[in-house]
């Protein structure tokens, strides 16, 4: 092997020298994303709903801060101003906005015993919590991804990477729900619903931008651990192939994978990290 392929195999992972804006990144997956791709060397644009001073604070709990500058932006993602006002800040910041992690959504947790009336069923769901994940998970992506899509065309290069859901591939098995106390709960379908347009808006969007030096993928994880109670585990490893929830920082590796060179050649896929769930 020769000393070129040597060191190009050594830095295809590497994020040094690019500009990669997190969405959600104070949250469980955001903050480990977020030290991981400033681990590879990236110029990070921390964005969450929460003070620029909390979002700081939870990047540095994760993180040394030792790999390149860093700019957290306060930003409601359902208000196209704000939005605007993110990308132009980080535009300005840095130069470029050569990658964007939207990982920012509402994801009611039906994992704990349910409050009265708060079940989940379909024939009950209100509408107003319907209306509020469509907001956030659905206009909410479209703003960010169109002003950001406006930023990359400027450059004429940009990497997009969004984020799904299993429930976007197969349906919710609501034994996965099933609490000893034997009040019943179920996925609610707002999630189901506002996951499931992530998969084919990324390949509208792939396809749209291949030939303007733009790459749009989606990474598509499951049961991400976060202080679960021991019967959902119990029920949830039952029906895993691994038998077990997966960590945050599992998820590390493949977006900086589809943040760095090394996956080049992939737009309009969805890669799939759920420990075999959607394999049975």
């Amino acid at each position: 092997m020769s000393p070129e392929t040597t060191k190009r195999g050594l830095d295809i992972f590497s994020l040094k020298g690019k500009s990669a804006l997190v969405t959600g990144a104070a949250g469980l997956i955001g903050s480990e994303i977020s030290a991981a791709m400033s681990a590879a060397g990236a110029n990070m644009v921390l964005v969450d709903q929460l003070s620029a001073d909390e979002i700081s604070s939870k990047f540095a709990a994760k993180s040394d801060n030792s790999n390149g500058p860093t700019l957290a932006i306060s930003t409601d993602i359902t208000n196209p101003e704000s939005v605007e006002s993110m990308t132009t800040q980080a535009a300005e910041r840095f130069g470029s906005v050569d990658v964007l992690v939207h990982l920012a959504a509402i994801d009611a947790k039906f994992d704990a015993d349910a409050p009265d009336g708060a079940d989940g069923r379909f024939e009950t769901f209100p509408l107003d919590l319907w209306k509020r994940s469509i907001d956030v998970n659905v206009t909410g992506t479209f703003n960010v991804t169109q002003s950001i899509a406006r930023q990359m065309l400027k450059q004429k290069s940009g990497n997009i990477i969004l984020t799904a859901s299993t429930y976007s591939l197969v349906g919710p098995n609501n034994d996965l729900y099933n609490s000893p106390t034997g009040n019943p709960m179920v996925k609610p379908v707002d999630y189901v619903a506002t996951k499931s347009f992530i998969p084919n808006y990324t390949r509208y969007l792939a396809t749209h931008y291949a030939k303007q030096g733009i790459r749009v993928n989606c990474v598509t994880p499951h049961g991400v651990e976060n202080d679960n109670p021991e019967w959902f585990k119990e029920n949830f490893a039952k029906m895993s192939p691994m038998g077990r929830m997966s960590s945050a920082s599992e998820l590390s590796g493949p977006f900086v994978f589809l943040a760095s060179d090394a996956s080049s050649y992939m737009t309009g896929s969805t890669l799939v990290v759920d420990g075999g769930w959607t394999a049975w």
